[in-house]
């Protein structure tokens, strides 16, 4: 329990130092915006339960919200995300799954585990430009800011859980 608590706080800081630091100053072509900081919500097993994932979700949004000086942006669209992350996974999973999964490469397969990352991914960054931007004035440009960075967050959620997963003592092959 406490190990959780500490690797998940370790993640916590890691992602929201490397957004502050990093990421904030990546805009390619003033379009793609990597926000990989809704990987946290990504590594969450099957039976944590909601309130906690809610709570961990909103810290962390609020944190780069702070970081970023965007207003409560990225905290309602990761608290969206935390909301619909546990039936989103147990979609995803096999039936036969332990209550305790770890999303992974290794416990769910690469395609159900790009799926359920494109999915989330997609939805934050959706839910984070529609905040953002407020209109669909210039829905041409929310189009493509909102599918580039959704390309680069989910590419770099794919890194970190390739590190992640391919460290971790007790995989399965």
């Amino acid at each position: 329990m406490i190990t959780q608590f500490l690797q998940r706080l370790l993640w916590l800081v890691v992602l929201v130092a490397a957004q502050m630091v990093v990421f904030n100053y990546i805009h390619i072509y003033d379009y793609a915006t990597p926000l990989p900081f809704v990987y946290l919500v990504l590594l969450f097993p099957l039976g944590t339960s909601r309130w906690s994932i809610l709570l961990w979700a909103f810290v962390c949004g609020l944190l780069c919200d702070i970081a970023s000086l965007t207003l409560g942006i990225g905290a309602a669209s990761m608290t969206l995300v935390a909301f619909v992350q546990p039936v989103l996974l147990r979609l995803m999973t096999p039936k036969d799954a332990p209550e305790d999964m770890q999303p992974a490469y290794s416990t769910m397969g690469f395609w159900n585990y790009v799926g359920y990352a494109a999915i989330l991914t997609s939805l934050f960054i959706l839910c984070y430009f529609l905040l953002q931007s407020f209109t669909f004035n210039h829905i041409i440009d929310l189009g493509i800011s909102s599918g580039a960075s959704w390309l680069l967050t989910l590419f770099l959620c794919l890194i970190f859980e390739g590190f992640r997963d391919h460290r971790s003592p007790n995989t399965q092959s």
